[in-house]
């Protein structure tokens, strides 16, 4: 039965260490949860929608999901090979996009040939000209996204993990991407996840809902069923006044932090360096 799920996360939590604005660490040593006891279990070819107000966690999932950052708390099995589609995430600012498509194939190991074929998928697909030859650094925002989203495409992972990745750039090529991702969706059986501030994008493309607030785990299950609550408490939130909105954040905030940190694992863990 444990084969069928390309994902679990069990008591799944994330920590980070406060700052002072002066990037200097807090001397109360307090500490936040930005993903707090995490519980899910995603079969393979599921499409998960994973929604959530601005910062509740969701890119903090996509970085865990994708293997860039360690959780803290918990036991997570990912069953496959992972690939993140954020702008700027695992792209070299100083090299160039053929550069970057060089290294990234590299680094997993693939043969020369394999390399020179996923460059000309990524040149077909990204559709950047000449632009592939320049520095990422000089590229926008789009054109970023545009490159990071062709390569994972022609790695060719079990698992997809976007986060945000087509609210940036033309429609025209927003669009075109949706249509690939439907075919690994309906053709390829690939197991995604899918983080998009657009309900009725999510709704129309994923199967099934995830929503996080605050770091906690709020609703798993039917993306219709999920996207409606989820809608319900958004209207909610912005019926409010300014007043109660800014108590309402501060009460999430405040539910997040570890003051005790004596008798956390977090401290445990760093006694340990």
């Amino acid at each position: 039965m444990e084969k069928e799920y390309a994902v679990e996360l069990e008591h799944v939590s994330k920590i980070y260490k406060l700052k002072k604005k002066d990037e200097q660490k807090n001397s109360s040593n307090k500490s936040f949860y930005a993903l707090r006891d995490i519980n899910v279990k995603v079969k393979k070819g599921d499409v998960v929608g994973i929604l959530g107000t601005n910062g509740s966690g969701k890119s903090t999932l996509s970085i865990i999901l994708s293997g860039i950052s360690d959780i803290d708390e918990g036991n997570m099995i990912v069953r496959g090979e992972q690939a993140l589609i954020s702008i700027n995430t695992g792209l070299n600012q100083q090299l160039t996009g053929l550069e970057n498509i060089n290294v990234k194939g590299a680094l997993m190991g693939l043969s020369k040939k394999r390399i020179k074929e996923i460059t000309e998928d990524v040149i077909e697909f990204a559709e950047l000209g000449d632009f592939l030859y320049q520095p990422v650094k000089k590229y926008s925002s789009g054109m970023k996204s545009r490159l990071g989203f062709s390569i994972s495409l022609a790695l060719d992972p079990e698992i997809f993990i976007v986060d945000e990745a087509l609210s940036v750039g033309d429609k025209g090529f927003a669009q075109k991407c949706m249509r690939r991702m439907e075919k690994l969706r309906d053709e390829q059986g690939k197991t995604i996840f899918f983080v998009s501030h657009s309900l009725p994008q999510v709704k129309e493309f994923c199967k099934t809902g995830m929503w996080i607030e605050g770091g906690k785990l709020m609703e798993f299950g039917d993306i219709d069923t999920v996207c409606d609550h989820y809608s319900d408490y958004v209207d909610k939130y912005n019926s409010m006044n300014d007043k109660d909105k800014k108590k309402l954040m501060e009460e999430k905030f405040e539910q997040r932090l570890i003051t005790d940190r004596k008798t956390s694992f977090f401290d445990r863990l760093f006694s340990r360096q």
